[in-house]
């Protein structure tokens, strides 16, 4: 019953979000931290903080920025956010208990890739925040179930190393982050 009214609860807050997206997004600031320390609030925090530098670093991308590639042999920073948003289903699907399956965006715009994105973060790291017991929460991929250890050293470490690579290459096609960033407080300054 505490499951089900948790997948409610979510459904609702993603179709209200989804209604509030165009005002405000997560992660323009990293939420307040929770009062005490719990599996659960900890990995909701590095969700969090994942949340807050793909927002800075994918804010006002251009598609100057989005075609940029250092060389052939790398993705393109379009790819790279494309790569995030298939890393953040896994990261969603893995809370809500959900088998992971190939992700359509043929149809989908570098905007609703970035939203989606954002709201999937949002979405994982709520539904962690309140959980008392994070080893329920396995990346299920077929029939294989691996445990939520592989999701901290896999799709969210990675996501997080290719956010750094997108700033760096946004700051190589001329349109560094915000400077007001402060990604040790998650603010921007005044």
């Amino acid at each position: 019953m505490k499951n089900l009214l948790l997948f409610v609860f979510l459904i609702v807050y993603q179709i209200q979000s989804q209604t509030d997206m165009t005002t405000k997004l997560p992660y323009y600031e990293i939420p307040e931290y929770s009062d005490s320390y719990t599996a659960g609030t900890v990995a909701a925090r590095l969700i969090d903080g994942l949340g807050f530098r793909y927002y800075w670093a994918t804010e006002g991308l251009t598609e100057i920025d989005l075609a940029y590639k250092p060389n052939d042999d790398v993705r393109s920073t379009k790819e790279t956010v494309e790569h995030i948003y298939n890393l953040s289903h896994v990261i969603v699907n893995a809370t809500l208990k959900q088998p992971n399956s190939k992700n359509d965006m043929s149809q989908m715009t570098f905007h609703d890739i970035r939203v989606q994105t954002l709201m999937n973060l949002k979405t994982a790291a709520d539904v962690l925040r309140l959980s008392d017991d994070i080893s329920q929460y396995e990346i299920i991929f077929g029939e294989r179930e691996i445990p939520f250890w592989n999701n901290i050293n896999g799709p969210i470490a990675d996501a997080i190393w290719h956010c750094g690579q997108i700033a760096s290459f946004r700051r190589t096609s001329g349109n560094p982050i915000n400077p007001k960033v402060d990604h040790f407080m998650g603010t921007v300054k005044d």
